[in-house]
């Protein structure tokens, strides 16, 4: 599996593409969520799109690519399609991300088995794509294996990045209502002059 490369050079899907992820962040901003956003493209298709939701859930696991998988999941599911079927569907489908998949979500990708990743910007906390781990590339024993766990995907950073960060900046800069109140009261580190 190819390591996480650079989208300087674009196509107009790929842009056309992430552009609709990076709608999909916008409505988690106003949300008061982090502004990740995501669809999944399968033949061209958008079948899918995905926002952060952890705070409207209370669910830590809510990113927008658990999202986006899990519509999928239970539509593929209610079609009857069976697990292997579900497994080749998603062999087929592309993922826009507009932040790098954090380790978690980067791990749920590569077991269900997605063809290839686009993201924004890079996830330098918590990315599974190459900031922390790399796990897009899979593990030795399932290349050899064939158990389908971990199969990796091809990724590419770096697409829109600077609207994908505008958008963080954005949020941090109003303030997250939703963070949890610190134990002890902050200090002010301000200098006298």
């Amino acid at each position: 599996m190819d390591s996480a490369g650079s989208g300087e050079d674009c196509s107009s899907d790929t842009l056309g593409f992430m552009e609709l992820a990076i709608q999909q962040a916008k409505l988690a901003l106003q949300s008061l969520e982090v502004p990740v956003g995501c669809v999944i493209v399968e033949d061209g298709m958008v079948i899918a799109t995905g926002r952060n939701r952890t705070t409207e859930t209370r669910n830590a696991t809510r990113h927008a690519e658990m999202e986006a998988i899990d519509i999928l999941i239970e539509a593929w599911q209610r079609d009857g399609l069976s697990t292997s079927e579900v497994a080749d569907k998603f062999s087929k489908c592309k993922l826009y991300v507009t932040c790098e998949p954090c380790i978690m979500c980067a791990s749920a990708l590569s077991i269900v088995g997605i063809k290839e990743v686009y993201y924004g910007c890079a996830n330098d906390k918590f990315g599974g794509c190459g900031s922390i781990l790399s796990l897009h590339l899979g593990s030795r024993e399932s290349r050899t294996s064939g158990n389908g766990q971990g199969r990796g995907f091809k990724c590419t950073a770096g697409i829109m990045a600077s609207e994908a960060v505008a958008l963080f900046r954005s949020f941090y800069e109003q303030g997250n209502p939703n963070a949890p109140k610190p134990h002890r009261p902050l200090v002010n580190h301000q200098v006298d002059q």
